[in-house]
């Protein structure tokens, strides 16, 4: 994890549940939340809370095979005046999870790529609480925020899930129009100094970290917490405060095709 240790990441975890416990009280559990549309905010947090409980027994149970995922997750309270004390249990018990202890537990990585399946939960539950965190943020009418580390490793986690197999099955359509003949895109974090490098192949898309050979079709530039909510379309580039050179039409295109709004 190039970007985080796990204890940041756990941290993270923890503060990013709690701005969502506070923004989703202050919405209300009927508030639609734009960024998932067919979801309101009680919606947000039962998922939200219960992937974390969720996520929290794989780790327990140290899972190592599809069948045996947990078929369930918990609701949440339908009272609001619990939803605190509902994320602060569900975040201590995913964080626990996570000791240090247990990172080098043989666990399944449901992308199937050469990541630990520790580090590939530790980063998704994350990815969760962040990204659900802005969609909280928003519903609330407030402006997300996202810490430059913990957004560059959520741009590599988001952009792993994107060429994975697991996306390829679940995703057909998105894994398709992904497909190209060699168009380039690029992402780079002018706080941070990282850049992800993105080809549309035949096969299907292929990325890596780091700045290409040379110019790409598109490269979009501007601090890491706006470039991952605009790839996960928690923000429009323009909101974001995004600088887009090149083919706008190609960053759109792979816009309109990698965020789903429900996950």
């Amino acid at each position: 994890m190039p970007h985080l240790t796990p204890d940041r990441a756990r941290r993270a975890i923890t503060e990013h549940t709690r701005r969502l416990a506070e923004a989703a009280s202050a919405a209300g559990p009927r508030t639609p939340v734009p960024t998932t549309p067919a979801w309101t905010v009680a919606d947000l947090v039962t998922h939200v809370g219960g992937t974390q409980h969720w996520t929290a027994e794989i780790m327990e149970r140290r899972v190592t095979d599809f069948a045996d995922l947990p078929a369930q997750s918990p609701q949440a309270p339908a009272d609001p005046g619990a939803w605190a004390g509902w994320f602060e249990e569900s975040a201590q018990r995913v964080v626990t999870a996570f000791a240090d202890d247990a990172l080098a537990a043989p666990v399944l990585n449901a992308a199937g790529d050469d990541r630990e399946g520790s580090l590939f939960w530790l980063l998704n539950v994350l990815n969760e609480a962040v990204v659900h965190g802005a969609d909280g943020a928003l519903a609330a009418d407030r402006a997300p925020e996202v810490a430059a580390d913990v957004a560059a490793a959520l741009v590599d986690h988001h952009l792993a899930m994107l060429v994975s197999l697991t996306w390829a099955m679940a995703r057909p359509e998105s894994a398709s129009a992904l497909q190209g003949t060699g168009q380039t895109l690029q992402w780079r974090a002018d706080d941070t100094g990282d850049a992800w490098q993105v080809e549309r192949r035949p096969a299907g898309a292929v990325w890596r970290a780091g700045a290409g050979a040379g110019p790409a079709d598109a490269t979009v530039t501007g601090p890491a917490g706006p470039l991952l909510l605009a790839l996960t379309r928690r923000l429009p580039v323009a909101d974001a405060g995004l600088q887009v050179d090149g083919d706008a039409a190609l960053v759109r295109h792979w816009l309109d095709h990698t965020a789903h709004v429900a996950d």
